[in-house]
């Protein structure tokens, strides 16, 4: 059967924002809780692989743009990120919820018990991570009436925006790696890989998208030296 390139890259995405971070879960060797629990924990794992995946929907990636529309990416775009942020969003409460079904520590106590555990670095990230994130959906919710609000209009939203969304990944995989039950040294490679690789194109989003300056003014600049 002969697949189109549209075919092959979705497939190919798939693969790697769905299929990869599935494997590193089954191989790695965490102890099996709950199927509940689990599931969970699959859920949040591919939302911030999502997350991760939005950098590669940048136009910068002129791969995606030869083969979709700038408007089909940018539905995804939405629809991904905001999926994505709505269980991100939740994580913290997810993380309590099989308590309501095992005894013990009462679910609200031991949510509270963790979001005010200040001594450990690994939950502050996560808070400040969560913060960021939040900040970053709220900005993008209402960004036409902010995008008039910057000196560089548009330009100027997407340097906050890429901001915003550069110093999540960072906060938020440092959190994972310090905290996460299934980021062993295998998965925390790939996040890592994918997150570097994802800056790498928002970085060369935002040179390509940088004014130049004549080349008549360079040589004035030179002569005034």
């Amino acid at each position: 059967m002969n697949l189109s390139a549209r075919t092959f890259a979705i497939i190919a995405g798939l693969a790697i924002f769905v299929g990869l971070p599935l494997l590193f879960y089954a191989l790695g060797d965490a102890p099996r809780r709950t199927i509940l629990k689990e599931a969970l924990s699959i859920l949040t794992l591919l939302a911030f692989t999502m997350m991760l995946g939005q950098f590669f929907l940048a136009r910068s990636n002129e791969t995606l743009l030869s083969l979709f529309r700038p408007p089909q990416i940018q539905k995804v775009h939405k629809v991904i990120a905001y999926t994505a942020i709505g269980v991100i969003f939740l994580h913290p409460a997810l993380i309590v919820l099989p308590r309501y079904l095992e005894g013990g520590i009462r679910p609200w106590d031991a949510f509270v018990t963790m979001i005010t555990d200040w001594g450990n670095l690994g939950i502050v990230l996560g808070l400040v991570a969560w913060g960021v994130m939040v900040v970053l959906g709220v900005t993008v919710f209402f960004r036409k009436n902010l995008i008039p609000r910057f000196t560089l209009r548009y330009r100027g939203w997407r340097y906050f925006h890429g901001a915003l969304a550069v110093s999540f990944t960072i906060l938020a995989l440092w959190h994972s790696i310090a905290l996460g039950r299934h980021t062993d040294l295998a998965m925390s490679v790939f996040f890592v890989t994918l997150a570097l690789l994802g800056f790498a194109l928002l970085a060369r989003l935002y040179w390509a998208a940088a004014p130049k300056k004549p080349s008549n003014a360079l040589i004035s600049e030179g002569a005034a030296t």
